[in-house]
């Protein structure tokens, strides 16, 4: 049985459900529009945010969600998918999950209105239900990941990332769209203003471990994935190689900036640059980080009495680090 199937489990009908709703909120009466909508949501990825809105709703709340709960589910896809449609054009990527992205198929032009088209759709969801306490939740969110875009293409041009910086655009970029969700799914069903904070931490320690677990892909290892130096090619300055910088004898650390400065296509230097990193350690020292953070997390949940969407969220957290992909 996959792991993600076992997650899965005991929302399965809320998915299901959850499903249905979102595909109604984002139709709309323009042709091209319900074509690109249409394209978008049968290409969906694993859904581990409206996953994240319901297991801690019904963890919350005895098993039980509400409309708010849909709808809160409902916003933060929305919009993460907004900003996905946003990220292809700024990264002039014809890719998503294995498709074509939106601007491969239908240009910049389009690709940038659908985008605002779902931000839109999403806001208005929450604005024509009074969720205004949700609407805050995914407007914090949005503003701290463009933050987080902004600061890592700032730090990039000077290849000056420390290990602070590092972990702050991690937290905008990344973690803090988790934390949303996680605090969507408390929110939806009233749990108090504590509660809500104290899942939102949990949703963050989650992101911050799913990032570096992503940075970890690009130097490859048996137990994490193939080498492809995508990061060095584009010059991001990840945990493993930033680690490698601040131990690195001055003649290594020469070294290793000239080559992701200036011979970052050269497909050997590359695999020069993955090997330095491993044997100063830079793999192992962000394997120990993301292990800590896993940890702080699991620790959060232990106030929770046992049940099925504690376990399932249990397996969520070792996941997001055991995976594959």
């Amino acid at each position: 049985m996959k792991v993600t199937y076992q997650i899965k489990a005991p929302i399965e009908a809320e998915m299901e459900l959850f499903e249905k709703k979102f595909y109604q909120a984002m139709s709309t009466h323009v042709a091209l529009l319900n074509r690109i909508t249409h394209y978008v949501v049968n290409r969906k990825g694993k859904q581990m945010r409206p996953m994240f809105v319901f297991l801690i709703a019904k963890m919350c709340n005895e098993g039980l969600v509400n409309e708010r709960t849909y709808r809160g589910a409902s916003v933060i896809e929305l919009i993460h998918t907004a900003t996905l449609v946003h990220d292809d054009v700024v990264d002039d990527s014809n890719r998503r999950r294995g498709f074509f992205s939106i601007n491969a198929l239908w240009k910049n032009k389009i690709a940038v209105l659908v985008g605002d088209y779902l931000l839109s759709k999403g806001l208005l969801l929450s604005i024509d239900n009074d969720d205004f306490d949700l609407l805050k939740i995914i407007s914090v969110a949005v503003r701290e990941m463009s933050e987080g875009e902004l600061l890592q293409i700032e730090k990039a041009r000077r290849l000056d990332i420390t290990e602070a910086v590092y972990f702050d655009i991690i937290r905008q970029k990344t973690a803090t769209l988790i934390a949303a969700c996680c605090a969507m799914g408390a929110q939806s069903v009233n749990a108090s203003k504590e509660e809500v904070e104290h899942l939102r931490k949990f949703g963050e320690l989650i992101g911050m471990a799913f990032q570096i677990k992503d940075d970890l892909f690009d130097y490859g290892d048996d137990a994490i994935g193939k080498p492809t130096g995508i990061d060095i090619k584009e010059k991001k300055m990840t945990l493993p190689l930033i680690h490698a910088l601040n131990v690195a004898s001055p003649k290594e650390r020469a070294w290793l900036i000239n080559s992701v400065k200036n011979h970052n296509k050269d497909k050997a230097r590359v695999k020069q640059v993955i090997s330095k990193v491993k044997e100063l350690g830079g793999l192992s020292y962000a394997i120990d980080r993301m292990k800590s953070y896993q940890e702080q997390a699991l620790s959060l949940l232990q106030k929770y009495p046992d049940s099925p969407y504690k376990a399932s969220l249990e397996l969520m957290v070792n996941y997001v680090i055991d995976r594959k992909k």
